[in-house]
């Protein structure tokens, strides 16, 4: 499970993500990435930690499979939330496709966008 920490929460969050960050897509997935983002409501001085979010629609299937596939997303999060730099803002949206999707699928798309919006991979 992503630490509480870690998660994104706030709707004007999701915005800033969507809105201001960069995406890559992928067939199962989309992935938006708004890098360093301050957090304002966040005491101290030290870096916010990276936080994500998921968004996971009707169109991915009955709530049964909308519900499994936000916990393997959080679960895929949870070990990749330390390569993002700190006080990112992520969010994850799920496609149609990831609801027939296993777990390494969804695997192998997160990283690939992961790594693209990170500077890793080229178009």
């Amino acid at each position: 499970m992503l630490p509480l920490e870690h998660r994104l929460r706030r709707r004007e969050d999701f915005a800033s993500a969507v809105r201001r960050g960069r995406r890559a897509g992928r067939p199962t997935l989309v992935v938006h990435l708004r890098s360093g983002a301050t957090d304002p409501h966040a005491p101290g001085e030290s870096a916010p930690p990276t936080r994500a979010g998921f968004v996971v629609s009707k169109a991915v299937g009955n709530a049964v499979v909308r519900n499994t596939v936000k916990r393997r997303l959080r679960h895929l999060m949870r070990d990749r939330v330390a390569l993002v730099p700190p006080g990112s803002l992520v969010v994850v949206r799920a496609l149609p496709g990831s609801g027939d999707a296993d777990h390494a699928q969804l695997a192998r798309d997160l990283d690939a966008a992961l790594e693209r919006l990170m500077g890793g991979g080229t178009r």
